[in-house]
C-alpha cells in the first residue's frame, strides 16, 4: 500500500470532491462518524468541533490509501483496513468519513479526518509521513497484502501517480525519472570512473551536481540538478545517495577534495567550465607521477601505488608523463605479482 497525505484547511472542497463521485456512481461511502452524510449536515458538525480550535489553520487530513491492482479487496475488508489505519494513527475520538473510489485501475480509498478531537485536543502532525509508512507496513503484514519497500530502503524512489499519468499522457518520463536513468548510466563502466569522469558524464547529459563538502574536505552528501529541478541524492533513492555513489566511483578524499571544491565553486557561480578542473586534476596526477618515479626502485606496489598507477595509465593528454616509464611500471607490477 502507498498513501498520499494532505493537511488542509478547505474541508468543504475535499468533501464535495468525494461526494460528487458518489453521486456519479464511481465511489461509495464506506464509513463515517457523522449523523448524516449530506454535505450540509457534515459541514455543520465539523464547524461545531472546529470552534474548539478556531485558530488552527490546517485542521484536517485528506489521505488516499492505494492498493496494488492485483489486490481483490471487498468493501468490508477495505473498511476494516481504513478503520485500523485511523486507530493506529491516533484518530480515536475524531470526526471522519471514508470513501472507496471505483474510477481507477487499482483499489483505493479516501479518508477525510479532523485533527481536532471531541475534547478540543489536536493530534500532532510531527513526522506524520514516517509514521504513516510504518503503519502501512504493519497493516500489509496483518492482512497478507503485497508488501511495498519503504522509501527509506528503496534503491530508487518510487514515481508518483502524477508522474506516471504524465508519462502515459505525453510518452515522456518525468525529470526525476530521467535523472535517475542518467545517473545509473554514468556509473556503468568496465572499471570505476574517477570522480571527475562521473561528473563529466552527468554534465554531458544535462545533470549538474553539488557536493556537500565540509571545510575539512569531507563529503557527506550530493545533490543533482536537471532542467530547473534540484533534488538531494537521498530523495532520489538509496542508489543515488553519496554513500552509494562513493562506493561505485574511484574516489579518494585527499586526492579529490580540491577537485570537488573546484566543481562546487563552478556550479555555484553558474558559469561552469571544466578547464580549471582539468588543470587541477592534471597537476595532481603529475605530482603523484613524480613521487612514484622517485621511489620507483623501492616501490612494493601497495594498494595506493596501484591506484596511482591505474590513474597514470588511464590519464589522457598528460604531456609530462613518459609512456615508456608507465610501461616499465606495468612490467614491474606483473613481475612482482608472480
Amino acid at each position: 500500500m502507498t498513501a498520499n497525505m494532505i493537511k488542509g484547511k478547505g474541508f468543504g472542497g475535499a468533501l464535495r470532491y468525494n461526494l460528487e463521485k458518489v453521486d456519479k456512481g464511481v465511489a461509495e461511502i464506506l464509513d463515517s462518524s457523522f449523523v448524516d452524510v449530506t454535505q450540509k449536515s457534515i459541514m455543520k458538525e465539523m464547524q461545531m468541533v472546529k470552534m474548539l480550535r478556531p485558530n488552527l489553520q490546517k485542521h484536517f487530513y485528506h489521505t488516499s490509501i492505494n492498493f496494488p491492482p492485483s489486490e481483490n479487496l471487498s468493501s468490508e475488508k477495505m473498511r476494516e483496513i481504513g478503520r485500523e489505519y485511523l486507530v493506529e494513527s491516533g484518530f480515536t475520538q475524531h470526526q471522519f468519513i471514508m470513501f472507496r473510489h471505483h474510477d481507477a485501475d487499482h483499489p483505493h480509498l479516501h479518508i477525510l479526518v479532523s485533527r481536532i478531537g471531541y475534547d478540543g485536543s489536536v493530534l500532532s502532525d510531527s513526522n506524520d509521513f514516517a509514521k504513516c509508512e510504518i503503519i502501512l507496513r504493519r497493516l500489509e503484514k496483518k492482512h497478507n497484502l503485497a508488501e511495498v519497500v519503504s522509501s527509506r530502503n528503496a534503491q530508487k524512489r518510487a514515481v508518483t501517480k502524477n508522474e506516471l499519468e504524465m508519462e502515459k499522457r505525453t510518452g515522456i518520463p518525468s525529470n526525476k525519472m530521467r535523472m535517475q536513468s542518467i545517473i545509473k548510466e554514468a556509473l556503468k563502466s568496465s572499471q570505476k570512473p574517477w570522480c571527475i569522469e562521473f561528473v563529466q558524464r552527468l554534465q554531458s547529459k544535462g545533470v549538474n551536481v553539488l557536493f556537500n563538502q565540509a571545510s575539512t574536505g569531507y563529503v557527506s552528501g550530493i545533490s543533482y540538478s536537471y532542467k530547473e529541478m534540484t533534488i538531494s541524492g537521498s530523495k532520489l533513492g538509496t542508489d543515488f545517495k553519496w554513500a552509494t555513489i562513493k562506493a561505485n566511483i574511484d574516489y579518494d578524499q585527499d586526492r579529490d577534495g580540491v577537485l570537488i571544491q573546484a566543481i562546487n565553486a563552478q556550479m555555484k557561480s553558474g558559469n561552469f567550465s571544466y578547464d580549471p578542473i582539468r588543470k587541477e586534476h592534471s597537476s595532481i596526477l603529475r605530482q603523484e607521477y613524480s613521487e612514484l618515479k622517485i621511489n620507483f626502485e623501492r616501490s612494493s606496489f601497495s594498494t595506493q601505488t596501484e591506484n596511482i598507477l591505474s590513474e597514470l595509465i588511464r590519464a589522457e593528454q598528460q604531456p609530462d608523463i613518459d609512456p615508456a616509464f608507465v610501461l616499465r611500471l606495468k612490467k614491474r607490477k606483473k613481475r612482482l605479482s608472480r
